[in-house]
């Protein structure tokens, strides 16, 4: 009677609980059924069946089974030491960009004395070869194996000590004139492709420090904040070491004084050892952050499903004809290009154009701090009303600003007002591309449920169309310098070159916003279809970990 009490308890389960409870069920039973073997045994021994009346209540196991089921919410928590980690571990791609996109460009010219034609193929060049690594990067990532520190963290352990020599060498001159050409090439490129290595992986780490898309949104908001404070680190350390190292004098009619062959060269070798200075204290930093990343992220691995092996013709498919991730890259593409054009030119036209030669490193560090202290504001912006009106009011904020800075005559309190404001719309150009790219990945996921563990393909091609727009963008800008009439080492410039920099600072930024924000509307992931795609991802990590849970149980 009890064997057939157990097996109706059994069936009545099966079907209230679901599948999920089925061998938990069948676990009972059994036990209940060996347990009422035993007492009968016993009785027909004559022994009391009291001592084993308990084996027929197993609430322990129970208990045990549902509180453990409880906390789903908890397992994707992060806490605000490990968003602060993950934030600074982006630290080092930004002060080596901030240096080199605001000073690379003045130093080929100004203290290695190359020629214009020279210096635009190395930034051309440099920037398409780092391009090109990103989704060569991004395919071997995406095919490495998990590790017991992570599949991404190996990366980012094994090339800093490389990045950090490579970007030493390229601030040191050579102390040759004929390969001087080809040092900077080679050392340029060999320290873009270790970043690469580095940053590729950061980057995809993303989706893999938590599965919560609150947790992430709210990583990467520290993530970007973290980074706009490296680039305005990157412009203090540079631009407060090097800045005062000139041989031209403050005011520009007094251009004789800082033209004799004795001082010109003193200077310059005082301009070469700050450079260097400049670069070991970024390179200090670099191994800093990467060891704060290391011990303070923890990657999670991914879910139980099988990751699907692609070759990179496929992968490169993948990506490419996905359209929301099409029109997303193009149109930050564009607004990318002209905020980089900005970058690459300021401080020329604030040094030729303006004439704020001994002010130069300070405007750009304006910039850089206002962008740093309205990060939590964009990130309050884009929670409240959503990453698109946020997209659209950020970008274009710095339009009228860039009309200013060229319209009125040069003044130094103005200069610093527009770098003031201009800093607001750098904040959300950090900012909204990383924060929507988590979106794209979640929403190709929803739509491709049996195509796993290629988040790092989306992201190395983005970096890559970024970069190889950023390396059109100095290849080009600094080729115009030299069809302007540039003069290599000299502390003024004809006026045409103060045309062009004022051409590459305004009018063109402007309209690639314009083409960047037109393409922008385009795009399909809204609010609602974020939050949809969020509520499907998450069911689905539930579902798979109560099925993970479930086979380790039995």
């Amino acid at each position: 009677m009890c064997q057939v009490m157990c097996l109706v308890i059994l069936c009545v389960n099966v079907k209230v609980k679901g599948s999920t409870r089925l061998v938990l069920t069948v676990i009972l039973a059994a036990r209940a059924m060996a347990a009422v073997s035993t007492s009968r045994s016993t009785m027909a021994r004559g022994e009391g069946a009291e001592p084993h009346a308990a084996t027929l209540l197993p609430i322990e196991p129970l208990n045990t089974e549902i509180k453990t089921a409880k906390p789903k919410d908890q397992r994707n928590r992060l806490t605000a030491w490990n968003k602060l980690c993950y934030g600074i571990g982006g630290a080092p791609y930004q002060i080596t960009g901030s240096a080199l996109g605001f000073f690379l460009q003045i130093y080929l010219l100004d203290v290695a004395q190359l020629d214009p034609f020279h210096a635009s193929i190395i930034l051309f060049v440099g920037r398409a070869w780092d391009a090109v690594t990103d989704p060569t990067v991004g395919f071997l990532v995406s095919r490495s194996r998990w590790t017991g520190i992570g599949r991404m963290m190996p990366w980012i352990l094994c090339s800093t000590p490389f990045a950090v020599l490579t970007y030493f060498l390229i601030w040191y001159v050579p102390p040759f004139e004929q390969g001087k050409v080809v040092w900077y090439l080679v050392f340029y490129c060999l320290f873009q492709s270790m970043q690469t290595c580095f940053h590729v992986p950061y980057s995809a780490l993303t989706m893999f420090i938590s599965h919560d898309q609150k947790e992430r949104d709210s990583a990467t908001a520290y993530r970007m904040m973290v980074e706009v404070l490296g680039t305005v680190l990157g412009t203090a350390i540079q631009g407060q070491i090097v800045g005062g190292a000139t041989n031209c004098p403050t005011e520009p009619g007094d251009v004789d004084g800082g033209n004799s062959t004795n001082t010109s060269t003193v200077s310059l070798d005082e301009t070469k050892q700050a450079y260097l200075i400049a670069s070991g204290a970024i390179c200090i930093i670099y191994v800093l952050c990467a060891v704060v990343l290391f011990l303070g992220v923890k990657e999670q691995k991914e879910s139980g499903r099988p990751k699907t092996v692609l070759t990179f013709s496929q992968g490169l498919w993948l990506v490419l004809s996905y359209g929301p991730y099409i029109r997303l890259v193009i149109g930050f593409l564009f607004t990318s290009l002209a905020f980089m054009l900005l970058e690459g030119n300021f401080a020329l036209f604030i040094t030729y154009a303006l004439g704020h030669r001994k002010d130069f490193q300070n405007i750009l560090l304006v910039i850089m701090l206002s962008g740093a202290l309205t990060i939590p504001w964009w990130q309050w912006f884009l929670t409240r009303f959503g990453k698109k009106k946020a997209v659209y009011f950020g970008i274009s904020w710095a339009v009228p600003f860039m009309v200013l800075i060229v319209a009125i005559k040069s003044n130094l309190i103005v200069s610093y007002v527009v770098s003031l404001a201009a800093g607001v719309s750098v904040a959300a150009a950090f900012l909204l591309p990383w924060s929507m790219l988590p979106d794209v990945v979640d929403d190709f996921k929803v739509r491709n449920p049996d195509v796993n563990g290629h988040e790092a393909l989306f992201y190395s091609f983005y970096v890559f169309f970024i970069k190889f727009a950023s390396g059109v963008s100095l290849g080009v800008s600094t080729l115009s310098l030299k069809f302007a009439g540039y003069v290599t080492g000299s502390c003024s410039q004809p006026e045409a070159v103060s045309l062009t920099l004022k051409v590459l600072v305004s009018p063109v930024p402007i309209f690639l916003i314009a083409v960047g924000l037109l393409i922008l509307k385009t795009y399909p992931i809204d609010e609602g279809r974020r939050q949809s795609n969020r509520k499907l991802l998450q069911e689905r990590l539930d579902s798979e970990s109560e099925t993970s849970a479930l086979g380790s149980e039995v």
